[in-house]
């Protein structure tokens, strides 16, 4: 069992943006979250996913945190699971998909987009919402979140 996976099951996660694998391979996440009295506030979230990095490394210098799950929802195809939430002092959001089996497939970490609290789906797209109501879309068909 690889480090993120192991997380996972202890119900943590690492406390550095990104999107992790069961394989202990991330890619960066890009997201920039306003808070609630922003002017932006009830905004789309801006997501976007970046190159690789080190995963052991991102662990030891930025530590982990509790996973605290506000929502799990099956894919409208049947495949999986998304299930979304945050840790953290209140402004840590997670999202993770997961296998039919209930395995994790990733797990998307923002430090800065406040807990999901909700998701719809759209087709293959979810839209995610979080407690300020911004919304983040992803089209779970897309490459990097399959």
């Amino acid at each position: 069992m690889g480090m993120v996976e192991g997380l996972w099951e202890a119900r943590e996660m690492p406390l550095r943006d990104g999107l992790y694998r069961p394989d202990d391979t991330g890619l960066e996440l890009h997201v920039d979250g306003p808070g609630a009295y922003h002017p932006d506030a009830g905004q789309p979230i801006p997501f976007r996913i970046g190159g690789p990095f080190d995963v052991a490394e991102a662990i030891e210098e930025h530590g982990v945190d509790g996973v605290d799950t506000n929502f799990e929802s099956p894919l409208p195809n049947g495949s999986g699971w998304m299930s979304g939430g945050g840790g953290g002092m209140g402004n840590i959001g997670y999202l993770a998909r997961l296998n039919a089996d209930g395995s994790l497939l990733w797990v998307a970490v923002m430090f800065h987009s406040n807990p999901f609290i909700r998701v719809h789906y759209e087709g293959m797209s979810a839209v995610f919402t979080n407690d300020w109501g911004n919304r983040l879309m992803l089209d779970l068909v897309s490459p990097a979140l399959r």
